[in-house]
């Protein structure tokens, strides 16, 4: 693993640690002191100096980068150069390109890329997929997602955050959070074909932009609309899918229960998600290396959510 920070913690490091097969042997990150007390504390046996050494490591088969996005695409054509197995955190790359040059080299290499967009793994969403498919609420129309949250005290103190640096996500939160639901929208419903939309930055505490609104037709015929703030009052998270004959409403982030409305009935269906998130991202991995399942997340996925990316923010 390169990388163990925050996202690391309880999300995905310890998943890998639980998933027959698997094995999380060593890790480094740029400070050796976090990486030590990381290892310390996981029971991981080898703390590498550096990435190019974890890389070229013999004993090791396949390689996660949780770094921050910027550097996701030179650490991945390492990785791919050296020939191992690769899962990398979301999103792909700041860009369309970086994620079609990283794609490029695993395609050459005929080597397995996985991206960390877990929720396509989730087993409540897969029950929302399920629903779709089974034509629960007729013939799929439209589907909009709100996100609004107010500006978090690091945000206000204009105290220094990788995320709001236009230089490494443009986008700022739309870039960290926007690309899971838009991401799970294609999972769910199909591909995008036409996307369109609008940025701006309104509070002018960082560089990146803040709100973000966005309108997209999928290969189906289903239309779509979007809108992130990140400097608004209220905590929302909001996705309706309005069919024929009903809907179905549910949260991107929150665990709350998916609601099912068909006529005048309504139902509330309560999934938890497991302890670590990606536990099922992550076996999913292991079914396709061990078992060839193919999993849901892969290099080529991840690239079609670049690309809706950066239509939004053209």
């Amino acid at each position: 693993m390169i990388g163990c920070g925050a996202v690391t913690e309880v999300k995905s490091g310890p998943a890998y640690q639980k998933v027959e097969n698997f094995t999380l042997a060593a890790v480094t990150r740029r400070d050796q002191t976090l990486a030590q007390d990381y290892a310390a504390r996981h029971n991981i046996d080898t703390v590498h100096v550096d990435a190019d050494t974890l890389i070229n490591d013999s004993t090791i088969d396949a390689i996660y980068i949780a770094t921050p996005p910027d550097s996701h695409k030179a650490l991945a054509l390492k990785v791919a150069q050296a020939g191992k197995i690769c899962c990398v955190e979301k999103p792909l790359a700041p860009n369309y390109a970086d994620c079609q040059a990283i794609i490029a080299a695993f395609e050459a290499a005929q080597l397995p890329l996985f991206v960390a967009y877990y929720r396509r793994s989730l087993p409540r969403f897969n029950h929302i997929k399920q629903l779709l498919d089974d034509g629960s609420i007729g013939d799929i129309r439209h589907i909009s997602w709100h996100l609004n949250k107010p500006a978090n005290p690091m945000d206000i103190s204009q105290q220094y955050n990788w995320r709001t640096d236009k230089m490494i996500a443009a986008g700022g939160y739309f870039d960290d959070l926007a690309s899971h639901g838009l991401d799970l929208f294609a999972y769910l419903l199909g591909d995008f074909s036409t996307v369109k939309g609008v940025g701006i930055n309104q509070q002018h505490l960082y560089t990146a932009l803040d709100a973000v609104s966005a309108c997209w037709l999928h290969m189906s015929g289903v239309t779509g609309s979007g809108s992130w703030n990140f400097g608004g009052h209220s905590r929302q998270d909001n996705v309706v899918i309005y069919g024929s004959q009903g809907e179905i409403r549910f949260s991107v982030f929150d665990e709350a229960p998916i609601e099912v409305i068909i006529g005048d009935k309504q139902q509330q269906i309560m999934i938890e998600n497991p302890s670590n998130i990606q536990l099922y991202h992550i076996d999913n991995m292991r079914k396709q290396l061990f078992e060839r399942q193919q999993h849901p997340s892969t290099g080529k996925t991840a690239t079609h959510t670049g690309w809706v990316m950066s239509q939004i923010l053209a």
